[in-house]
């Protein structure tokens, strides 16, 4: 490891021994579950800013957060006796020398669908040596994280029955299909069929289009979250233009806002 490295696995076990701090010193596996998700998910959208601005202070700090709690769970797991950073910097090299036979041993994988197929094979066969058993009477969706964010779960989900054939044949078939869900949905808003159809039909059309995205080679959370990183930032521009006159978004008329909303997409705030 790097001199770095190692010293922040220094200073992460000062803070856990005797003497340390009391808060760090009171954190488990489980309360430190909530803060790998948040710093996650602030790292997933330092990436985004990254693309769209060039820079990368922000994801190098964002990245950073995440590493913390990857090595703050180590240290409780060097304390419990069950593991070390050193182990889980040892298991997934190995994973990824295993995985890759195509650049680490003699394997001939040509595309990255390629790749990824073999990544799966390799995943099972691994799975049956180490004795792992398989679950009597499991799904092959089973594997999928229930726990993930509904678009990401989505996602997986439907590649996974893709793989087992289970999936539309091209693009036009979906876009038909999303024509058949919307309709579905203005009838039930129209009939006054209630919330819980409505929510039925909702959930049906976001179906549909994590698969249409799918087909599309487009990462349905990652295509969501920087429409609402878009949203911010118009919504932004237009408290900004309102404050130079004194007001406040729920002082102005749907029309002020809609026509702030437009001068923003002009502007380019997006």
């Amino acid at each position: 490891m790097s001199k770095e490295f190692d010293e922040l696995v220094s200073v992460m076990a000062r803070l856990r021994a005797p003497g340390g701090c009391p808060w760090d010193r009171e954190q488990t596996y489980g309360s430190l579950a909530q803060y790998l998700l948040e710093e996650t998910y602030e790292a997933f959208d330092a990436i985004q800013q990254a693309e769209e601005t060039g820079e990368t202070a922000e994801l190098s700090e964002e990245l950073g957060d995440v590493l913390l709690q990857v090595v703050f769970h180590s240290t409780i797991a060097k304390e419990k006796g069950d593991f070390t950073i050193d182990d889980v910097a040892k298991g997934v090299s190995e994973k990824l020398v295993l995985r890759h036979p195509h650049v680490f041993g003699d394997r001939k994988l040509e595309t990255a669908d390629d790749v990824l197929d073999n990544w799966d094979e390799l995943k099972k066969a691994e799975r049956k040596e180490s004795g792992k058993k398989e679950k009597q009477g499991g799904s092959i969706l089973d594997e999928v994280p229930i726990h993930f964010p509904g678009l990401l779960e989505g996602l997986k989900l439907t590649k996974r029955a893709a793989k087992v054939g289970f999936d539309w044949e091209n693009k036009e078939q979906i876009l038909e299909k999303l024509d058949e869900e919307l309709e579905e949905l203005h009838v039930a808003v129209e009939s006054d069929a209630g919330k819980e159809a409505v929510e039925e039909e909702i959930g049906d059309l976001l179906f549909v289009l994590v698969n249409l995205a799918r087909h599309l080679d487009v990462e349905p959370e990652t295509a969501l979250k920087k429409t609402n990183r878009k949203f911010r930032k118009r919504f932004a521009f237009i408290e900004r233009e309102l404050e130079k006159d004194g007001k406040k978004p729920e002082e102005s008329t749907l029309e002020e806002l809609d026509g702030l909303w437009n001068k923003a997409k002009s502007a380019n705030e997006s």
